[in-house]
């Protein structure tokens, strides 16, 4: 369920733009839920005899499954999460940080078994304010053991039904060798263009931000946290700078995500 919930808040991850005292990437800009390219990579999830697993979880973590809290350890967006069964197709998710919720996710079975959806409410990075919310579907690519709740098996993302916009609009603002970019949901930092790296404010999962130019219309930006590379976005705009394409790679789950970015 994680990576649903977390694709909820891809775009507030820093995201690279192009340089130049007038850039045309400079205003806000808005992903495109119609043309998102998912990573091939499916989720597994185990929920059998009492336990949940969430295997491709970075890093996994099984805990029981009674609607409790359970601890969590190596997430930067939650340290406890718990797992409630409300029928045999349909579970939901409470995240915590600190005590309080972070995040939900009711995750629902069809009936023939072969989809999954969730709706989610996210506010693990939102710094105080409106929880990031979306709704959105998984086709099943692997059954989970036998006789274990449908929720089990392997799922790989289909489709973003609906996000919140604070989830996907961004501002961004390039000055002499310089790119600020600010989110609502309260990400921001200001980098040189010459992949010096410098700090990312109002995200746990994100210690430091580098970005560099590479030809005349992509950039690459790296994200670090404590050190440690957890994503790198390439950013190519479109001819006449109405669009972005953005290959977005998570580190941690080594998986690749292709967003569109439209100019409002």
């Amino acid at each position: 369920m994680k990576h649903f919930v977390m694709l909820l808040t891809l775009a507030t991850l820093s995201l690279p733009i192009m340089g130049g005292a007038q850039s045309p990437l400079n205003g806000t800009w808005k992903l495109n839920l119609d043309n998102i390219n998912f990573s091939p990579k499916p989720d597994v999830y185990v929920l059998d005899k009492g336990m949940y697993s969430c295997k491709t979880c970075t890093p996994p973590y099984t805990i029981k499954a009674d609607g409790t809290d359970q601890a969590v350890t190596g997430h930067a967006y939650f340290d406890s999460a718990a797992i409630k069964v409300v029928n045999d197709h349909q579970i939901l998710e409470t995240d915590k940080k600190d005590g309080k919720v972070v995040a939900t996710a009711t995750i629902t079975v069809s009936d023939d078994g072969k989809t999954l959806t969730s709706d989610c409410s996210d506010a693990s990075n939102t710094n105080g304010g409106a929880p990031v919310t979306g709704k959105g579907s998984a086709t099943r690519v692997a059954p989970g053991p036998k006789g274990s709740h449908a929720v089990s098996g392997s799922w790989k993302m289909a489709k973003i039904n609906t996000i919140s916009d604070n989830g996907v609009v961004f501002t961004y603002q390039v000055s002499g060798n310089q790119l600020t970019m600010t989110a609502p949901t309260g990400q921001s930092y200001t980098a040189t263009l010459d992949g010096t790296e410098a700090p990312m404010k109002g995200d746990p999962g994100v210690t430091t931000v580098s970005v560099k130019m590479v030809g005349k219309n992509t950039l690459v930006e790296t994200d670090k946290r404590n050190g440690k590379v957890v994503g790198v976005s390439r950013m190519t705009v479109a001819a006449g700078g109405k669009s972005a394409t953005v290959v977005a790679t998570d580190k941690l789950s080594n998986r690749t995500t292709t967003l569109v970015f439209e100019k409002q």
